[in-house]
């Protein structure tokens, strides 16, 4: 079962107009909510992106906090399937009569569905992964959760094709994001992320990582960082809702501290996972 616009109804049977500004334009935005034993993770924060995003582009969000949390906690309760679940929720500026790069006063789209979500074990997640790097040539309000991501699905699918994890992105020499995750790299024992910007997407995934890693007295800056302090770091992750925490242990066919996982990402992982109650 999925939401669409007011109705709780099958997937296959949910439908669009031809004249949607998210399927014309992209023009909308999106959250994805993790879901652990029935808890949402990262609620409160989810909720104030999407406020964030609606505010950036000038949509009116459609429904009060309370509203979102009973439209979501009835998505979960009809996938039975599973405890953990993966709720993408949708809002788009909505229909008009003509396709037009302007528009008027119109009724946002509103879409919810939920997929499984299946977390990698810390076993095998100490194999490490590996990801590419690539120039970021994304716009500069990258900060904005917009359903307009063909940059970055050309990201993805190209570190797909390499049998890479991610595609690492570096922005006039400085690295920024991945194509659909934060990155932290780690040297002498101190925790390193970019900044909060347009240039990066304020994951959720990732402020909680720097609650982890206050909880465990470990040093972290918000900080810029160059390619050459990626390549050359003790330890490299990325971060996002659906992979939490995961280790890059090579980069461009080139070994991150000797192809070994290192212990502080161990240390975050295991915070990590008491967050969502699961005793690592």
């Amino acid at each position: 079962m999925v939401y669409l616009n007011g109705n709780f109804i099958q997937k296959n049977k949910a439908y669009i107009s031809v004249m949607d500004r998210g399927f014309l334009f992209g023009d909308g935005v999106y959250e994805i909510f993790p879901i652990y034993n029935k808890y949402i993770l990262g609620l409160d924060s989810h909720l104030n992106r999407l406020q964030d995003g609606l505010d950036s582009i000038n949509i009116k969000n459609p429904h009060t906090k309370g509203e979102w949390i009973s439209l979501i906690n009835k998505i979960i309760s009809f996938n039975k399937g599973s405890d953990n679940q993966a709720i993408y929720l949708q809002v788009s500026r909505g229909c008009d009569e003509d396709r037009n790069h302007t528009h008027g006063d119109l009724k946002p789209t509103v879409y919810i569905q939920s997929t499984g979500l299946n977390s990698r074990s810390k076993e095998i997640l100490l194999k490490g992964g590996s990801a590419i790097s690539r120039v970021d040539i994304r716009w500069s309000q990258c900060n904005t959760k917009a359903t307009s991501l063909l940059a970055n699905i050309m990201y993805a699918q190209e570190a797909k094709e390499n049998d890479a994890e991610e595609a690492i992105l570096c922005r006039d020499g400085v690295i920024t994001e991945g194509s659909n995750s934060n990155v932290f790299i780690v040297k002498n024992n101190c925790i390193y992320t970019h900044p909060k910007g347009p240039l990066i997407l304020p994951g959720i995934t990732r402020e909680i990582i720097i609650d982890c890693a206050n909880h465990c007295g470990i040093d972290l800056k918000e900080v810029a960082f160059d390619k050459e302090a990626l390549m050359n770091a003790d330890e490299v992750w990325i971060s996002s809702s659906t992979r939490e925490v995961f280790p890059i242990t090579n980069i461009d066919d080139q070994q991150i501290n000797n192809g070994q996982v290192g212990p502080i990402w161990s240390l975050i992982y295991n915070q990590y996972q008491a967050l969502k109650g699961i005793k690592a």
